[in-house]
């Protein structure tokens, strides 16, 4: 426990070292996920106050889905459309670099306070696109950190595209339910 607790600190310092390991070590996969979910349940915790467990459930899973599209989008947009001559094209080495990403998104369990979880999961959200940036430099051999950032940036648009969708999708379907 002391180890993860270790990268996840490095990783919220956006310590390009510990991305650079975590691309090249099959061996982190086990903390990156851990990352996840903690930073996962962490959302979900601070998602309760507006529902409760029903809250806590939608956003430890919204948090969980939406880093898997940006994940995934990342890899997809930065091996396909963005890739620079040295660029990796694994899979697994960039999910583990971005799993480490999800480090900040801990700040956002003060989503549970009024007024302030607004602010801690702005600022949670921000240091996580910095650390993506970081984690997708160093996992896709980028020499450029705007390339990093329209990977990522693109990522995070698609995520959100997705879940605009599927909210409406929802409402909708609620909607259609409830008004008969």
């Amino acid at each position: 426990m002391p180890l993860l607790v270790d990268r996840m600190m490095r990783a919220a310092r956006l310590d390009p070292v510990l991305y650079d390991e975590a691309a090249r070590d099959e061996g982190t996969m086990d903390h990156a996920i851990a990352s996840v979910v903690i930073s996962s349940v962490a959302a979900g915790i601070g998602s309760s106050l507006l529902g409760g467990p029903i809250g806590l459930i939608g956003g430890t899973l919204a948090a969980l889905v939406g880093w898997f599209i940006w994940a995934f989008t990342a890899h997809f947009v930065g091996t396909r459309f963005l890739a620079e001559p040295g660029t990796r094209a694994d899979l697994a080495p960039v999910l583990r670099a971005v799993g480490f990403a999800a480090a900040p998104g801990v700040l956002r369990v003060f989503g549970i306070i009024p007024l302030l979880g607004t602010l801690a999961n702005f600022v949670a959200n921000l240091w996580m696109l910095a650390a993506f940036v970081v984690a997708v430099r160093r996992s896709l051999g980028y020499t450029s950190t705007g390339r990093a950032v329209a990977v990522c940036l693109i990522g995070f648009v698609m995520q959100m595209i997705v879940f605009g969708l599927f909210t409406l999708m929802v409402l909708g379907g609620a909607f259609l339910t409830f008004a008969r």
